[in-house]
């Protein structure tokens, strides 16, 4: 089952938030969440209440146990963008843009570690030696 949150309007630009959610990835949910405590970014706080919304989503709307979850994946595509002018020289004007984006985060269970056969690693240079 995969839970979702999504944070429409995000007063920052996708490519700084991008950076952040590309950060937590594929991470256990508590890692995560450190990981974006002590992240000294404005996008790490916005796409930390992002999770904490998932998370609760989880856990309230789903009986979720929090413990179990990964973060499948973070996401922020831009939004609109604020067209504001500022003065220049001469009496001109420069364009501004004020870029939003909208940061989802999709939560899913941990996948299931299929035990794996155990096979003899042997280089070339160790086949040679044998033969």
């Amino acid at each position: 089952m995969e839970v979702r949150s999504i944070y429409k309007y995000a007063r920052i630009s996708s490519q700084k938030a991008r950076q952040v959610t590309r950060a937590i990835t594929g991470m256990p949910v508590s890692q995560a969440l450190s990981v974006l405590d002590f992240t000294p970014k404005k996008a790490a706080f916005l796409v930390g209440k992002v999770l904490r919304s998932a998370v609760a989503n989880a856990e309230n709307n789903h009986e979720l146990d929090a413990d179990e979850l990964v973060v499948r994946s973070a996401v922020a595509t831009p939004g609109p963008a604020l067209k504001r002018i500022t003065p220049r020289a001469r009496g001109s004007a420069s364009p501004i843009k004020k870029r939003m984006t909208h940061i989802t985060v999709v939560l899913g269970a941990k996948p299931e570690e299929a035990e794996k056969p155990v096979r003899k690693n042997r280089s070339p240079k160790a086949k040679v030696a044998a033969e």
